[in-house]
């Protein structure tokens, strides 16, 4: 099944307005191109070690404007802001972290996520194992749910 997907444009204000018609993909380019700076480019390295850690990933456009990244359910979504890229995942909470590489949203009882700040270097095999184990865990609520119906 095909979900509804949009497309960004700029108004003559310079914001970003959506439209019908390009892909999840394409829209993240987008977002990346249109940022032009270190958080674009925070954006796309976050972006490619996600498909390297899940090729299996689905990218969808959610929430007017957010990178999401789903296997069995979200992943993590990737939000920009003026001076920090947000990594949340949705499910961080139930998640092992011997890296301690989250550093935000830490007092809720689901999620969690990394704010990337300008300069900042990301360790990448403890991210993709990160979200490797946020894909397994999707996988397994995914199964429970699969033998209880």
């Amino acid at each position: 099944m095909k979900k509804a997907t949009i497309t960004m444009k700029k108004s003559a204000s310079g914001a970003t307005e959506a439209k019908s018609g390009d892909s999840p993909s394409r829209l993240i380019d987008a977002r990346i191109k249109e940022l032009g700076d270190w958080r674009g480019e925070m954006l796309a390295r976050v972006r490619t070690l996600i498909r390297q850690a899940e090729p299996e990933v689905v990218e969808e456009w959610k929430w007017r404007g957010v990178p999401v990244w789903e296997h069995a359910g979200i992943i993590c979504t990737g939000e920009t802001y003026k001076s920090v890229v947000k990594m949340t995942f949705a499910k961080g909470a139930s998640l092992e972290d011997p890296s301690r590489l989250f550093n935000s949203s830490l007092e809720g009882n689901t999620r969690r996520a990394i704010d990337f700040h300008e300069g900042d270097k990301i360790d990448e095999k403890a991210l993709k194992a990160l979200i490797r184990a946020a894909a397994a865990l999707n996988n397994s609520a995914r199964a429970k749910k699969s033998k209880s119906a």
